[in-house]
């Protein structure tokens, strides 16, 4: 099985080099990551300038692109074969609920959603006591993914990828599927003069996540309900956003103006 790897924090990332060094007893393993962190870039693509890939070492690729970039390039004339499964990760930091809008861990997975399994994003959401993630968390959560992929990933319609969510490892108790769930508004932005006297603005942080144990109609938690309390959260989400729920409803209204 031959294995694209890409990422949103860069090429030199502690979780992309512990997935790679997990997942090659599973075949050929390429690493192609933007060169420096691009996190928020969702899906997009660059088309103002060219791209540059460079080979920094064996199957190690840096690109000066966004993280989609990478998977395009990748998977459309950068090689001389095809690849089987794209995995995007493992991010430093949760990608739940509404954050898959940003994200570009998400974004790198979406460009592998016509693979022939479907594509994987994986987030290792980290301890609440500290800020940052250790390469033994890592490795815990690369092992997790190794295993899941092993087992035989779960068969989705066609444009979907899965969406992983890995908690604090020294507290795992398992993995549950789960619904995206959302979060409360954003926080407000924050303005500044900088020291030429010019008015600036930082973009406000996420709002508070919806951690209470609503369940949807078919009796499954969401996915920060899922983290929160310890499980691995594995989410299918999809390209088409269109509410079919309501679309013979607008329909009607139309016809009615």
């Amino acid at each position: 099985m031959n294995i694209l790897i890409a990422n949103d924090d860069g090429v030199f990332a502690p979780g992309i080099q512990a997935l790679a060094q997990a997942l090659k007893p599973l075949g050929r393993v390429v690493i192609v990551a933007p060169e420096s962190e691009r996190s928020g870039f969702s899906s997009a693509l660059t088309l103002d300038r060219p791209l540059r890939p460079i080979e920094v070492s064996p199957d190690i690729w840096a690109v000066n692109g966004t993280p989609a970039d990478c998977v395009y390039l990748a998977m459309n004339g950068l090689f001389n074969f095809e690849f089987d499964l794209v995995v995007s990760g493992i991010n430093s930091g949760a990608n739940l609920g509404d954050d898959v809008l940003y994200s570009g861990t998400v974004g790198a997975a979406f460009e592998g959603r016509l693979m022939r399994q479907a594509a994987i994003a994986v987030s290792l959401a980290g301890s609440n006591v500290r800020s940052y993630n250790s390469p033994k968390d890592y490795a815990v959560a690369a092992k997790w993914v190794h295993d899941f992929i092993a087992k035989g990933i779960p068969i989705l319609p066609e444009r979907h990828i899965l969406n992983i969510n890995i908690p604090d490892v020294a507290q795992l108790k398992g993995a549950q599927v789960t619904y995206q769930g959302r979060r409360i508004q954003s926080k407000p932005i924050t303005s500044q003069v900088d020291p030429r006297g010019r008015q600036v603005y930082w973009i406000g942080l996420a709002g508070e996540a919806v951690t209470d144990p609503k369940k949807n109609e078919l009796n499954i938690q969401s996915d920060f309900f899922a983290v929160a309390n310890g499980f691995v959260s594995i989410t299918p989400i999809h390209m088409d956003a269109t509410n079919y729920s309501i679309l013979n409803h607008l329909q009607q209204q139309f016809l009615q103006t």
